[in-house]
């Protein structure tokens, strides 16, 4: 069932690793290599959110066929929200980028962080900022760096990477594309969308509302955003699998 139209609380939807492959979606979605974007969208439209956000790892690698992209531009060209997504380490925005040879860019209500904005994107009608560091290439790098001042009622934050609360900067071979509580906490932010993590779990601690969405076919949902009057509220909601293109 539908769920009723919100009286101006924003709704989001958050997830995260995709892995859209031409060779992956044999094993994870019956053979639909871009399944999990249709699950996730297909959840949001049901859902009546007002964004999607994806965190992260849209492509299994930047080496997708033409088909592949086409198909993906296809199904992002006729989403009925915004779709905001951040460039992870499996598609970091190198000059020949999935993103790039897809003409993902040119649709509509589509936002690349990295690409269509370097870092910020605000959606005025929904009184949002929803910012982050893209991935720009395979090296390390720190997604939660440089937090933003807030400019607008609501802000959102999107990160691509590995957390650890506390992490040891003398431990030889640190998991690469670092998070921690502290650079959480410093965000500020209404919420922080993470990706990286193929299971869903809330992080970080001093009530910032941090969650890992954990990717569509191994959480089997996604993340339900709710920024409103009385508060923010995350839910996990089912996705589905079985419907036709």
């Amino acid at each position: 069932m539908d769920m009723p139209k919100n009286n101006g609380d924003v709704l989001l939807v958050h997830s995260s690793d995709l892995h859209i492959d031409h060779g992956y979606g044999p094993n994870a979605y019956g053979g639909n290599p871009i399944m999990g974007l249709m699950s996730v969208l297909d959840a949001a439209e049901r859902l009546n959110a007002d964004a999607v956000l994806v965190a992260g790892d849209m492509f299994e690698h930047n080496r997708q066929p033409q088909h592949v992209l086409d198909d993906t531009a296809a199904i992002l060209a006729n989403a009925a929200m915004h779709v905001v997504i951040l460039p992870g380490n499996h598609d970091p925005l190198i000059p020949e980028s999935a993103f790039h040879r897809g003409g993902i860019a040119d649709i509509d209500k589509v936002h690349i962080l990295g690409m269509t904005h370097e870092e910020a994107i605000h959606l005025e009608e929904l009184e949002l900022e929803i910012w982050g560091h893209a991935h720009l290439d395979y090296g390390d790098m720190a997604p939660l760096r440089a937090p933003r001042q807030r400019t607008t009622k609501w802000q959102v934050a999107m990160a691509h990477g590995h957390f650890e609360a506390a992490p040891d900067p003398m431990r030889k071979h640190n998991p690469g594309w670092m998070i921690n509580s502290a650079e959480i906490t410093a965000t500020g932010a209404d919420y922080v969308a993470l990706g990286h993590w193929n299971q869903p779990k809330r992080v970080g601690d001093n009530g910032i509302h941090a969650y890992y969405s954990g990717s569509p076919d191994l959480a089997e949902t996604v993340n339900l955003v709710r920024l409103g009057a009385g508060g923010i509220e995350v839910t996990r909601e089912a996705v589905r699998f079985e419907f036709e293109p």
